[in-house]
């Protein structure tokens, strides 16, 4: 004889302990656990005593008996490949985390900093403003930012040194084992911190600075596509790749283009300031705009009717929605305004020219954006897109925010240090013709 705990039935589904040796899930009909003798049922734990026989005869089969053990050894091989400090492992290494973050405070925040705001900007590429912000509002979103001491009643790592160490990973794209000697952080924490970082800036500020165009944003879209002569236009659509450095082998054919290496795609609008105004990332770099398009939520609304509405006039033809500036593969819809491919009048000539000057606003901002946030340049080294997507959108946010804190006229990063790489199609210039085939 044995003691048999039963959690509550709920739904379908019993949850068995045998004397914490055997732990299994049986699928049972509400009705078959309610006939079965536990006492009150209304109580959340039944105790019945029978012999072990009796009991997998009336409720277990083979099969389910081997499931359940095979679950119980996975669960105990699973949690005995981890472990901290233990008799034949590497002792913890001793990194002087709060020399570490002394140093880092006195260089920024001391009463007498070595690095004054103009430095810190080259170094973060954030204003020290935007960083403190940043700080105070992800350390108190999230715990783990927070310095708490560990089992040996010693400090972990301060909020700051993790907030920078993310911030620097993210703008100079190396890896957090690259840090360990400046921040003092394992490259497993360095990883962690960022994937923690982005969540949070993600929850913090996605839903305000990656916003749809309100009223008063629509006003200074208009406005700045009315001082480049396009009346109604509210920005420029273009795709973006990304390098997947980390692709697992067997989707490589699925998200290599036709720079033979895996890539996945951002497609963005922006404004004539670089503001980023729509963000759709993680579609296989083996698709092209328009095959992106019809895959991003920009195309449902663009076809519904659900894009700002608006009145303007051009040639004497009143308009009552909004357009964007595209590239010729884009479908030939009034939302989208294209070049002229082959120009063949002067004022053909003029539009053409005046277009893809214009459409540079995109390629000028993912630029910017590259140039700021260096793991966009490198090849990624995460193993999924759900953890690119966080790091991209999280360097759009920042990119954002520093446009909005007046920022973007400001370029305190050298863009001769190192070399762009453009993973999108730049606009190519039309041959120059000879004096006599002008008009």
């Amino acid at each position: 004889m044995f003691g048999v705990a039963l959690s509550k039935p709920t739904g379908s589904t019993l949850k068995i302990a045998c004397n914490g040796i055997l732990a299994c899930t049986l699928e049972f009909t509400l009705d078959l656990a309610l006939q079965i003798a536990f006492g009150v049922v209304e109580e959340e734990l039944f105790i019945v005593h029978v012999s072990p026989m009796n009991f997998f005869n009336m409720f277990i089969d083979d099969d389910a008996v081997e499931q359940a053990v095979a679950i119980y050894t996975q669960e105990h091989e699973d949690t005995s490949l981890w472990g901290g400090s233990r008799p034949g492992r590497a002792p913890n290494m001793e990194r002087l985390r709060s020399v570490y973050d002394q140093l880092l405070f006195n260089d920024y925040w001391g009463p007498s900093p070595v690095y004054n705001a103009h430095y810190f900007k080259k170094h973060f590429k954030l204003p020290i403003e935007l960083f403190d912000e940043i700080h105070e509002l992800v350390k108190s979103n999230d715990e783990y930012f927070q310095q708490k001491p560990d089992a040996t009643g010693l400090m972990g790592i301060s909020s700051l040194t993790k907030i920078a160490c993310a911030v620097r990973q993210l703008t100079s794209g190396v890896s957090p084992n690259e840090l360990d000697d400046k921040y003092r952080m394992a490259p497993s924490t360095g990883l962690e911190t960022l994937k923690r970082f982005c969540s949070s800036i993600i929850a913090i500020y996605g839903d305000s600075v990656l916003r749809f165009p309100n009223e008063a944003d629509l006003n200074n879209l208009l406005a700045g596509g009315l001082s480049s002569g396009f009346p109604g236009c509210i920005g420029s659509i273009d795709c973006m790749h990304w390098e997947w450095k980390n692709c697992p082998s067997g989707w490589k054919g699925m998200f290599q283009g036709k720079d033979k290496v895996p890539t996945v795609v951002l497609e963005a609008i922006t404004d004539h300031q670089c503001r980023f105004w729509h963000f759709n990332f993680g579609s296989p770099g083996t698709l092209n705009d328009i095959n992106i398009l019809d895959r991003s939520p920009l195309f449902q609304k663009a076809v519904s009717g659900e894009s700002p509405q608006i009145k303007f006039a051009v040639n004497g033809h009143d308009y009552n929605y909004v357009y964007w500036l595209a590239d010729g593969i884009y479908p030939d819809y009034a939302c989208f305004v294209k070049t002229i491919s082959n120009p063949a009048t002067r004022m053909q000539r003029h539009f053409a020219s005046a277009q893809e000057a214009k459409r540079k606003d995109i390629e000028r901002a993912f630029g910017i954006l590259q140039a700021r946030f260096h793991i966009l340049v490198t090849g990624c080294r995460l193993w999924s897109r759900e953890s690119m997507a966080e790091v991209i959108k999280t360097c759009v946010i920042l990119h954002n925010l520093i446009i909005d804190r007046g920022q973007q006229n400001e370029r305190d990063y050298e863009f001769g240090h190192y070399l762009i790489q453009h993973p999108f199609a730049m606009v190519s210039k039309h041959p120059r013709q000879s004096i006599g085939d002008r008009e």
